[in-house]
């Protein structure tokens, strides 16, 4: 049974089959899995899927593209929302350097700002770290810096770093979390990385609808795909895709203080 800890079903592309994509999510082991909001629209939309399906959970947040509509009001509101049953985390939160849509220093100070709420309310964050270049890790610099000094747990989604940036982040108590990326042919770094995380520090996800893992590169993504990203890692370290199935799951659900399935 897998647990897709990053999925994106609040998105438009899955919009009106919702349902559907649970079902043959369902029907490929994918049992759990945390729907990722970005901004007061999808924040709502992630709240709304996982009241209406049990298997659902929420991770509600605004992402530094978003930081435009952070403000005193929809913080408040932010605040409301984590208190809410099937809240898990907070996020997803960080640095994007790519798209830069605001100012490194105004990315810094929402994010900031976003940790210590998880740190007051005890709950772990998922991590959005995006660099302008494509071999740069000057974004994950200026996230390992605000993490280390502001102490709070959680996951850096999508892993996409070195064996180094790995061990770093570990030191700081957070989980690493694999997505299609290290399915990819030149993604030779992320693939000696998951042959190296620490077992209790490992998760899964698909970050769909996008980073579609081989063979469905290409494709819209959907949560059913992280079975492969699953069995891709299980070939890379020569276990079953069943042991890397159950310490996700495991993981996870220690992470989110949710009760596993017996």
């Amino acid at each position: 049974m897998y647990f897709d800890t990053h999925t994106h079903l609040n998105d438009e592309a899955f919009l009106g089959k919702e349902e559907e994509y649970v079902a043959r999510a369902k029907e490929n082991g994918v049992t759990k899995m945390a729907i990722v909001g970005c901004n007061q629209e999808t924040n709502a939309q992630s709240l709304a899927l996982s009241t209406k399906f049990p298997e659902l959970y929420s991770i509600i947040g605004f992402h530094p593209t978003d930081i435009k509509e952070y403000n005193e009001q929809t913080e408040q509101q932010l605040e409301a929302q984590l208190a809410e049953e099937k809240v898990v985390a907070l996020g997803e939160i960080g640095v994007d350097y790519y798209w830069m849509e605001d100012p490194k220093e105004d990315q810094e100070k929402i994010f900031r700002r976003q940790l210590a709420i998880a740190r007051n309310l005890h709950l772990p964050v998922s991590i959005h770290t995006r660099s302008k270049e494509k071999d740069s890790f000057e974004a994950y610099e200026d996230v390992y810096r605000i993490l280390k000094e502001e102490k709070v747990p959680g996951i850096i989604h999508s892993f996409n770093g070195n064996v180094e940036w790995m061990e770093r982040f570990l030191d700081l108590g957070m989980h690493i979390s694999f997505s299609g990326v290290v399915t990819f042919k030149n993604a030779k770094m992320v693939q000696e990385a998951a042959k190296k995380v620490p077992k209790e520090a490992f998760l899964i996800e698909t970050d769909a609808p996008y980073l579609a893992p081989v063979p469905k590169r290409g494709k819209q993504n959907e949560p059913a795909y992280v079975r492969y990203v699953a069995e891709y890692i299980a070939d890379l370290c020569a276990v079953t895709p069943e042991e890397i199935a159950k310490q996700t799951m495991h993981n996870a659900c220690t992470l989110f203080g949710i009760e596993e399935e017996k």
